[in-house]
């Protein structure tokens, strides 16, 4: 049977990526070229300056991707891009270009859901996985509990109705004066910290409830720190870290055991760039153990934005002839599971 060969780009935030993949699953070459740097004196991804650097990066960072998988161009079957959702003028960079490659050498072309690649990089870190499945997702837009039918049926059993976990992560260690990104700092400063010390607002308990809310959370991590700064109170940042970032753990892990519970899944997948916190990691593998599940979740470099994932759910929407044409467009917002 022939190879098939995926080229794939991602580009629906400040990570612009290429990657080469043969049947689908089979990582042949994953760059990726970060702008965190660049943003990190404004605090957090400026729009503007992303899709600037884009423009510069995309076509290089494309042409390394094949270089590293030692192809050519003629030897690929597809191109998957990234087409939403995302930062408008960021995703349009990486469709603008996959669309010219498309055009130009009759390659056909296949636009796919950002979230829905977070969720295929399990596969690609577990050769051995298949639907179905539920899938924890967590990243800097998205917070929602899925269960993956099969490659391309998807049931959204809950998602947040506010903030977005990292949405939260980023805000909270803005305000303690932490750089960007967030998260890893959160996690690094809690490290020390006694998650128990401060007891933070858990929204949404009720039995049956797999939808989220971290604004409330939010709000009570800035109302303690302004209130202890006007009392003149010291200020335990450690203990703050980690009860806040213990807060987010526990509805996380407490709603996705109940949702497998619910749905009668036994496999349970983490993904998008949040997936990356090794206590999250921890509090689920300890629940999974517990409950007798069994639990996935993908390497570092493939929770966070990357153009291999992407290329992975390319190689499967082929299999079901998913393939779309040259009027593909970037849409900033798009439900999962919409084709």
């Amino acid at each position: 049977m022939k190879d098939i060969y995926t080229l794939a780009i991602e580009s629906s935030c400040d990570e612009t990526s290429a990657a080469v993949l043969v049947n689908g699953r089979q990582v042949l070459s994953n760059v990726i070229s970060s702008q965190v740097p660049i943003h990190q004196k404004f605090g957090g991804v400026v729009p503007e300056i992303a899709s600037r650097h884009h423009i510069e990066q995309v076509i290089p960072v494309v042409d390394q991707a094949l270089l590293d998988a030692k192809v050519n161009l003629t030897d690929i079957d597809h191109i998957g891009v990234t087409y939403g959702p995302g930062l408008v003028g960021s995703l349009l960079v990486g469709v603008a270009a996959a669309k010219g490659l498309s055009f130009a050498t009759g390659i056909p072309l296949i636009g796919v859901h950002h979230m829905e690649g977070h969720i295929f990089a399990n596969f690609l870190a577990h050769p051995e996985l298949e639907p179905p499945f539920l899938s924890l997702v967590v990243s800097g837009g998205h917070t929602m509990l899925v269960v993956v039918k099969d490659y391309e049926t998807y049931e959204v059993l809950g998602q947040t109705r506010d903030d977005a976990a990292g949405e939260a992560f980023d805000k909270i260690a803005r305000v303690m004066g932490y750089p960007y990104p967030g998260g890893p700092q959160i996690e690094k400063v809690g490290a020390t910290g006694n998650p128990k010390a401060i007891d933070f607002p858990k929204a949404l308990q009720e039995k049956g409830n797999f939808e989220f809310s971290f604004s409330g959370l939010k709000s009570a991590v800035l109302n303690y720190l302004n209130s202890a700064k006007q009392k003149g109170t010291p200020i335990n940042e450690a203990d703050v870290a980690a009860s806040f970032q213990q807060a987010i753990i526990d509805v996380l892990v407490h709603k996705t055991c109940e949702a497998a519970h619910e749905t009668g899944q036994t496999k349970i997948t983490l993904a998008g760039g949040v997936s990356a916190n090794k206590h999250l990691q921890e509090a689920l593998a300890a629940m999974c153990e517990q409950e007798g599940f069994t639990f996935y979740r993908p390497s570092s470099i493939l929770a966070t934005d990357n153009a291999a994932m992407i290329g992975c759910r390319a190689y499967y929407m082929s299999k079901a002839n998913k393939f779309t044409d040259l009027h593909l467009n970037a849409k900033p917002s798009i439900p999962l599971g919409q084709s």
